[in-house]
């Protein structure tokens, strides 16, 4: 039997999600104030000296876990075309998601919340923050040039409002997880933004 070397691309890409799964762990389990680089490889079975390789500081770190979370957060939208349809399809997952958080998703949301008083958090999420929101605009923008919303919605003031509810369901969901029924919340979420924006 053959053995497949791994690429240094490969080993590099394995490290650093070990790595990034191991500071998820961390600050699951003790809070973000908990975390340092020597933790985290311990953690992971690496050295400090590796981590730093990696991403040089604690907050670089945190700005990469944070990316790593974010990104797939809801499964599926590859490939749809930006407007109405994927924004609801977009907010649909995302409430689902909620009903099963795993810890990549539950730390972000801990950092984010976190973030309000951390000045080396801050700029990270509110970074994030403005990428989603800028997502969202670019779905109520598409789908007012396609003519499925509303032209007098507002997709900058609009955005916001959606950013702020889903957080604000993410949130709800890790303060008292028992306390929303995300299943059957999330038509009703978005039967409310779709009668809220489509065009009639």
């Amino acid at each position: 039997m053959t053995t497949t070397r791994r690429t240094q691309a490969q080993r590099r890409a394995e490290a650093e999600a070990a790595l990034l799964m191991a500071a998820a762990e961390l600050i699951d389990e003790q809070g973000v104030r908990s975390l340092t680089l020597a933790r985290v490889g311990e953690r992971a079975g690496y050295s400090r000296g590796l981590v730093t390789h990696h991403f040089g500081t604690k907050q670089a770190l945190v700005a990469r876990l944070a990316h790593a979370a974010q990104a797939g957060f809801v499964p599926g939208l590859d490939g749809l075309p930006p407007g109405l349809d994927r924004l609801l399809r977009l907010i649909d997952g995302y409430v689902g998601q909620l009903g099963r958080m795993g810890v990549l998703n539950r730390v972000f949301l801990l950092l984010w919340a976190e973030a309000a008083t951390a000045p080396d958090l801050a700029p990270v999420f509110r970074e994030r923050g403005e990428a989603f929101r800028a997502d969202l605009c670019e779905e109520l923008a598409a789908g007012i040039a396609e003519g499925t919303v509303r032209p007098d919605v507002a997709p900058e003031e609009t955005a916001t409002a959606i950013f702020a509810q889903l957080r604000g369901l993410g949130m709800q969901r890790l303060v008292d997880p028992g306390s929303t029924d995300t299943e059957r919340l999330r038509a009703h979420v978005v039967e409310h933004w779709r009668r809220a924006l489509i065009r009639t």
